[in-house]
């Protein structure tokens, strides 16, 4: 059950952004996520609740951040309800989309189990929603996710295997790297792995 802590800042000029202090770990339903995020002057700046299925499916997703809140699930596509700061409307979305993605790592691991992508085997395209911040605005974005190759490196507590990703925004024609150990993501665009208190969990292979 991991528990540690990303650095976040942006990925085009390195300013800091903050800090998400997170807690993972597989259950019943799939894979549960639940973080609070601080600014860079450390004020609590909002949290994240994701649980998606064995098949990477979001099934529950809570997001506050600026006074926002979003909730969202997989539903005819993807549906969400976004709430003013005031909480006196609440305007529903959905779109034709396969999951949600955003500035936390969270959505990286889930999108990766999404795919399910083998060593050597061709790239895939998926439609997520993307909650951008700082008020978790949503829009339609389109990726291609290609799983390059995976190593296994020695540790302390055992073998870790880490899966390096490509992943192009097809929109912008941008490329970077991911790279993902079970269920904590080690490095990519805007994320940094600072502290783990212990190994990623390995996810089971679905039945």
């Amino acid at each position: 059950m991991p528990r540690g802590r990303y650095s976040l800042h942006d990925p085009y000029d390195g300013a800091p952004l903050g800090e998400e202090h997170f807690h993972c770990a597989p259950g019943a339903a799939g894979w549960r996520y639940t973080a609070q995020v601080n600014s860079a002057g450390g004020e609590h700046a909002g949290s994240i609740d994701l649980t998606i299925d064995h098949l990477g499916r979001p099934i529950r997703l809570e997001m506050h951040a600026s006074g926002w809140q979003v909730r969202g699930a997989a539903l005819d596509g993807v549906t969400w309800v976004r709430s003013d700061p005031a909480g006196a409307e609440a305007h529903e979305g959905n779109a034709p989309a396969h999951a949600f993605t955003g500035q936390s790592p969270s959505f990286l691991v889930a999108t990766a189990r999404l795919l399910a992508l083998r060593p050597g085997e061709a790239g895939k395209r998926v439609r997520l929603v993307a909650l951008t911040p700082p008020v978790l605005a949503p829009r339609t974005v389109e990726q291609a996710w290609l799983l390059r190759d995976t190593a296994v490196h020695e540790t302390d507590s055992g073998p870790l295997t880490v899966e390096n990703y490509e992943v192009r925004d097809l929109e912008a024609g941008e490329a970077h790297e991911v790279h993902i150990a079970g269920d904590v993501v080690l490095s990519a665009p805007g994320v940094e792995l600072e502290t783990l208190e212990s190994p990623p969990s390995v996810f089971a292979e679905p039945a």
